[in-house]
């Protein structure tokens, strides 16, 4: 895959996030495609991606803002940094209660390509920060 087609799927991964589109941000994913969660572990396979969002939905409304999309050479590898901007919607288990609470932080997503697909999105953000911006409100 091209550097150029590599950037077009990683946009329209984030357009579809922005969007609240689901199916389309799956459909930007290989059957097998490898999560891992931030602070968490890896899970494998669509179904399981398709759960987390699910869960995710339930608990969090997310933007994604300031977006800079990074190709690297010979387009197998991206990676997607930016300001999530949120509300938490209800409380996840281990986490401070949630009551609606506005949060703002840098994150990033590293991606691997295979085939035309995500084949892989490693996710990092700094948990201790949005704690402690939902554990004001």
């Amino acid at each position: 895959m091209s550097e150029a087609e590599t950037l077009k799927l990683i946009e329209r991964y984030v357009a579809a996030f922005n969007a609240g589109d689901r199916e389309a941000m799956l459909a930007c994913l290989s059957e097998d495609v490898a999560h891992d969660i931030n602070q968490g572990g890896r899970e494998i396979g669509k179904d399981k991606f398709r759960w987390f969002l699910g869960m995710m939905d339930k608990h969090y409304r997310e933007q994604l803002s300031d977006v800079a999309i990074m190709v690297g050479q010979g387009g197998g590898r991206a990676a997607a940094e930016f300001t999530v901007r949120g509300t938490y919607l209800s409380t996840a288990e281990g986490l401070p209660e949630a009551n609606g609470q506005t949060y703002s932080l840098p994150a990033g997503i590293f991606f691997e390509v295979d085939d035309g697909l995500i084949s892989r999105v490693t996710t990092y953000y700094n948990l201790s920060d949005w704690t402690a911006q939902v554990s004001k409100g």
